[in-house]
């Protein structure tokens, strides 16, 4: 990335011979990906967390790449597709008083699922889990505690 601190659970899922999910691994990830948000919220080196959602494929991580950084940022990475995916990590935040910002990263379903073709096998996500990302998603607003909302068309 470019010097934007992200929180990604699917980077605990890397291993040297390719991204390996599992239920186990995949419960692991989250905890690891709380207990890092935490850690930096703990040492008070965070001004502001972005949660970037949106489909798997719809361009997150990219969007995330091509940002300026910006002193105690912090981006969460995932396709976090209902309010009740979201309310724990701004719960979290807001308890330490940080301020909270969605990017919505809305992308086709037809899109998300053609980019995601073009992963690699080990990085692939299987399509039904898009098109379940796609049928559960909620626009995040700011009733669920965002200070600001921002939709980024992919």
């Amino acid at each position: 990335m470019n010097g934007i601190r992200v929180i990604d659970p699917d980077a605990v899922l890397e291993t040297g011979a390719g991204r390996i999910w599992t239920p186990e691994r995949n419960a692991e990830a989250w905890c690891q990906a709380f207990a890092a948000l935490r850690g930096w919220l703990e040492a008070g080196t965070v001004a502001r967390l972005v949660v970037v959602c949106g489909l798997q494929g719809s361009g997150k991580s990219t969007w995330i790449a091509s940002q300026e950084p910006e002193a105690g940022t912090v981006c969460f990475d995932a396709a976090l597709p209902g309010a009740r995916h979201r309310a724990p990590i701004v719960a979290l935040a807001r308890s330490y008083g940080v301020p909270v910002a969605a990017v919505w990263i809305r992308a086709p379903l037809a899109l998300a699922l053609e980019r995601n073709s073009q992963c690699p096998d080990d990085r692939r996500v299987p399509a039904e889990s898009i098109r379940s990302v796609d049928r559960l998603f909620e626009p995040p607003g700011t009733d669920e505690g965002f200070v600001t909302v921002r939709i980024v068309e992919a």
